[in-house]
């Protein structure tokens, strides 16, 4: 596995409203972002995106296949790629995939962004992706390779969250509602602009975001 150097924290947000996602989804496999971003899209009345979706459209396969034929290098170019098209354009909830934080280009792109880490401890990622199926990343020892992937990923999405929810044993529908909650702004149209905008807040997430650890 080659990722990129794992990069520093995410500076605040600007004053007012930025286009792109209402909220960005991050956090390593078996957090729930292609659960849990649906509904939280249809609180919000946005649409829904997930990156990893939009790569196996671009390639004609799934990301599995991707990994096998064309190699880790061929997908993190085609992740990159549709990770910037979608945070400067959709204007939906968008999930990124659980490597896409540790290239250096897209962690730039996510400043200043509602970025929302789902975050999930190892027992519980474990249970949901199922260490007896096939991941590009997990093959040799699955457990193994989970928990070094866990090492190295958890500090990032910790230092590029504006908000960080908690999700081991919790219902998709409680940990959207609960993110919904914590986002600037109140009803549809906070991906579009409207609304309260994203006024500055801290370093670490937006104004009127509580702060979850």
């Amino acid at each position: 596995m080659t990722e990129g150097a794992a990069p520093g924290p995410a500076p605040g947000p600007a004053p007012g409203p930025a286009p792109g996602p209402a909220a960005i989804l991050i956090g390593p496999p078996g957090a729930g972002k292609s659960t849990v971003g649906p509904l939280l899209a249809a609180l919000l009345g946005v649409d829904f995106a997930d990156n990893d979706a939009v790569v196996e459209a671009v390639a004609g396969k799934p990301v599995s296949d991707i990994f096998i034929e064309d190699g880790e290098q061929a997908f993190r170019a085609l992740e990159r790629a549709a990770a910037a098209a979608a945070i400067g354009a959709h204007r939906g909830v968008l999930s990124l995939g659980g490597g896409a934080v540790m290239d250096q280009a897209t962690a730039a792109l996510l400043a200043g962004r509602p970025v929302v880490y789902l975050e999930t401890g190892f027992s519980a990622a474990a249970k949901r992706v199922g260490l007896d199926k096939p991941r590009p990343l997990l093959l040799g020892n699955p457990r193994t390779a989970l928990k070094a992937l866990l090492e190295q990923r958890l500090p990032v999405y910790a230092k590029l969250a504006w908000i960080t929810v908690p999700t081991d044993e919790r219902d998709p529908a409680e940990i959207a509602a609960d993110i919904a909650a914590q986002l600037p702004g109140e009803g549809p149209g906070r991906g579009s602009g409207e609304g309260s905008g994203r006024p500055a807040g801290g370093p670490d997430r937006p104004a009127g975001a509580a702060p979850r650890s």
